[in-house]
């Protein structure tokens, strides 16, 4: 069985290797009439694609997507939308050490022990470059966002590399297209640097946690129970490749707050509106959204693939050390920040679709009658 699909109404089916010829995604779901075209499309993907510094993998992709079908005189048709990005820079010889061997940390050994046969270049399927493809269908996603609810806006950042968290009475959003780290800390981003390079330079890599927010979106996304926005927001966090860990609002933190600290007291906002004393729920009550901003992060493990010499063993069981040669990216967690954004716009829009099919406009009335 074959599990390469997420989302309900608008579904994103991903394909390809890292070494392949090709990756992309298949779209399905997306409403007709959306303004598109592979430019726009382009500037997300322009923000994944490696080689842009020396923190990120040198691997010189320019992550080109072609719409193959689905779009017509620059709008969705309302038929399946098929994007494609060709491979261009694979250096399969880099792999060929480790044909026999399996990376700690990576999923080598669990691929082989469960299909009986792996790729080896780059890690085939379960390498970060499949993430390509969900920045394309998040490219996408965004645009019917913008047709359907323009007000959301949809942001992500860096706020913690390795040990060092980012100060958050020093964030600046303005800061976040201004530093290689997509961090709103100014101050942070030099301290990252000095410890990446060291990191980089020593052949070893380092986690990473990225916050996720989404600003405007309406009261009442997301249903009870097995349909809750949550659920689908932690599980498309989590199948990002090396995502180790996903929490919504104060996560965690929650666990070390007493009742009266977590609530979020709610009042009658000047415009007749609720609104609220704070945001530990991240913005979604019960599975359904509540009007405030959505939050989310998420932990990236450090990459596996190190110029360290590890200890692992080979297919037939043998002991054997392994460095793992290539290029690769000493924090991983860097170019994960344009994905946690794609993953969130293909959520809210499925989230959209549905609670349209459903209800169409929020029915419980706040106020004088």
């Amino acid at each position: 069985m074959s599990l390469n699909t997420f989302g309900h109404l608008f579904r994103v089916t991903t394909w390809g290797e890292s070494h392949g010829p090709a990756l992309g995604a298949t779209v399905d779901g997306c409403p007709p009439g959306v303004p598109i075209d592979e430019a726009a499309i382009q500037v997300w993907l322009d923000r994944r694609k490696p080689g842009q510094n020396k923190y990120t993998t040198q691997r010189r992709e320019p992550d080109a997507v072609k719409i193959l079908s689905g779009v017509f005189e620059g709008q969705t048709t309302g038929t399946s939308v098929q994007l494609m990005i060709e491979n261009t820079d694979q250096r399969s010889k880099d792999y060929s050490e480790i044909s026999e061997k399996f990376r700690p940390g990576h999923a080598d050994i669990t691929y082989w022990q469960k299909y009986g046969i792996r790729d080896y270049r780059g890690g085939g399927r379960s390498s970060a470059r499949e993430t390509a493809a969900r920045v394309a269908a998040g490219g996408l996603a965004r645009a019917a966002i913008h047709a359907l609810a323009p007000e959301i806006e949809i942001q992500g950042y860096m706020v913690r590399m390795g040990a060092h968290a980012a100060n958050r009475d020093q964030f600046d959003m303005g800061q976040v297209d201004q530093n290689p780290f997509w961090t709103p800390d100014a101050q942070a981003a030099e301290t990252w640097a000095t410890y990446l390079d060291d990191l980089r330079k020593s052949g070893s890599s380092v986690g990473a946690v990225i916050e996720v927010v989404a600003r405007n979106v309406p009261a009442g996304l997301g249903a009870p129970i097995y349909g809750k926005l949550d659920t689908d927001l932690a599980a498309a966090m989590m199948s990002i490749n090396a995502v180790k860990g996903v929490e919504i609002g104060e996560g965690m933190g929650a666990a070390e707050l007493t009742g009266e600290a977590n609530a979020d007291e709610i009042f009658i906002g000047n415009d007749g509106k609720p609104v609220y004393s704070s945001n530990h729920a991240g913005g979604i009550l019960g599975g359904i959204s509540t009007g405030q901003d959505v939050v989310v992060r998420f932990a990236v493990k450090p990459t596996s693939s190190i110029l360290q010499t590890r200890q692992t063993i080979t297919k037939s069981g043998d002991a054997a050390e392994i460095v793992t040669k290539g290029r690769h990216d000493p924090c991983v967690g860097i170019r994960a920040v344009p994905v946690g954004e794609a993953m969130m716009a293909c959520v809210l829009l499925d989230h959209l679709l549905l609670h349209r099919g459903q209800v169409g406009e929020n029915r419980g009335h706040i106020g004088p009658a």
